[in-house]
């Protein structure tokens, strides 16, 4: 019996915190503590699984839209938690990095995501990418950016522009393209999230709120990713073609 195949790459919108604590009758930064324990649940399941990139949205550009109180809630439990995580993440190998636009965050915050990313450096069993003050054509507009200074600057010649050097100056340069777009708590859409890194990503939208969200509905999501076809513009023909070739 082969084993089923495991993407590279999973990227997850964490969705459902707030719903999760009106249905519990608590506090919305309750649902946001009990987010973070799904996170754990989660990162153990993809060590395990063998994958190797994990990408959370853990805060988008659009977010600071929401209520002055839970925003503020939402800042100290993000520092708190990469604080307290940085000993059981390098005991376990797991490299972190804070991804998106820092400058809105407090000095003491971006001094947290500094140290948490040089204390982890070394890990190499699984890539943890947070995705904070982030969007996506935040990314493809600061990529294009990064690319016309260094066009300016002389570094790069305008007519060598093409995908790959559009990637490699993008935030999550050399790293594999998402393979699996999750999305829990029972919305249908990708809410400006890695729209250049998950172009060709099998998406799967799970009904579960994310602080219910475990290791077996992870396995739910894992197993409906291994049960595609992944065709990347081929026919089903060619792809099988390929697999017995």
């Amino acid at each position: 019996m082969t084993e089923p195949r495991i993407p590279q790459h999973v990227a997850i919108i964490m969705d459902g915190n707030n719903r999760w604590a009106t249905r519990q009758g608590k506090r919305k930064l309750a649902g946001h503590q009990a987010g973070a324990d799904a996170l754990r649940r989660v990162i153990r399941k993809c060590i395990e699984r063998g994958v190797g990139t994990l990408s959370v949205f853990a805060f988008s550009s659009e977010n600071w839209k929401r209520p002055r109180l839970e925003v503020e809630g939402l800042m100290r439990l993000f520092e708190k938690s990469l604080n307290d995580e940085v000993p059981e993440l390098v005991e376990n190998h797991i490299a972190i990095r804070v991804v998106g636009d820092r400058s809105a965050f407090s000095s003491t915050l971006q001094a947290a995501m500094d140290r948490a990313e040089a204390e982890t450096a070394g890990g190499e069993r699984l890539c943890l990418n947070i995705m904070a003050n982030y969007g996506g054509r935040w990314d493809i507009a600061d990529t294009a950016r990064r690319l016309a200074q260094a066009a300016v600057g002389g570094t790069l010649d305008p007519k060598a522009i093409d995908e790959n050097a559009f990637e490699a100056y993008q935030s999550l340069a050399g790293q594999p393209p998402v393979d699996l777009l999750i999305r829990t708590g029972g919305e249908r859409r990708i809410s400006n999230f890695l729209l250049w890194q998950a172009a060709y990503a099998e998406l799967v939208f799970s009904d579960v709120l994310w602080p219910d969200f475990d290791g077996e509905a992870m396995d739910a999501c894992l197993l409906e990713y291994a049960q595609r076809e992944r065709r990347f513009g081929l026919t089903s023909e060619q792809v099988q073609g390929a697999q017995h070739a």
